[in-house]
């Protein structure tokens, strides 16, 4: 059960998008906590837009160690971007961090030309704004230093600290568990 608040704003402006799509390209699904939406080497043309509930997307190296690529909370669009833009195999794994609503949509089956134009703009430009956040993440993990990629991760990611593990949070910000637990102690240490 999903039982996280959902503002009103945000889902009108979702249906008001979803409602200009063909029906048959959207399905409004429930994932279970843990449960994978996509896997890594399948071919897909799906995003996901979610409802309600946190989305993960994450890739595993040859080694079999995790690393997160994002975090998709509420009104966060997610997919292997690559994967439906160029008709590759997905190289991503999309995992519900808890029980989530998504509305699942399949970009083949969309008539962007039946799109009202502001409609379009308005979509090109949340699309940019998850472009610019992904590009200050990794400007930030060739650059920053931890401390700054961890207060990045608090502002861009308000939500989200207290309902993933602290393992999955390592991993976005390219540290340990155990660094992520002294910055946390230091950032504790330095409010006081």
């Amino acid at each position: 059960m999903v039982v996280l608040n959902w503002d009103h704003r945000r889902e009108a402006a979702m249906h008001e998008l979803l409602a200009s799509l063909n029906e048959d390209a959207v399905v409004l699904k429930v994932f279970s906590k843990n449960e994978l939406l996509l896997r890594a080497g399948e071919k897909t043309s799906k995003v996901f837009l979610v409802k309600q509930g946190l989305l993960r997307s994450y890739f595993v190296d040859t080694a079999g160690k995790e690393h997160t690529f994002m975090f998709a909370p509420e009104g966060w669009i997610v997919s292997d971007t690559e994967a439906h833009i160029n008709a590759v195999p997905a190289e991503l794994f999309i995992e519900a961090m808890e029980d989530t609503a998504v509305y699942v949509v399949d970009v083949k089956k969309i008539d962007v030309s039946a799109l009202p134009a502001a409609q379009l703009i308005t979509e090109v430009n949340k699309a940019f704004k998850r472009i610019s956040v992904l590009q200050r993440r990794i400007i930030m993990l060739l650059s920053a230093p931890a401390m700054e990629r961890y207060q990045h991760f608090l502002e861009t990611y308000p939500d989200i600290a207290n309902r993933v593990p602290g393992k999955m949070i390592a991993s976005y910000l390219g540290i340990t568990p155990q660094a992520l637990s002294k910055l946390r102690g230091e950032k504790y240490r330095n409010k006081k």
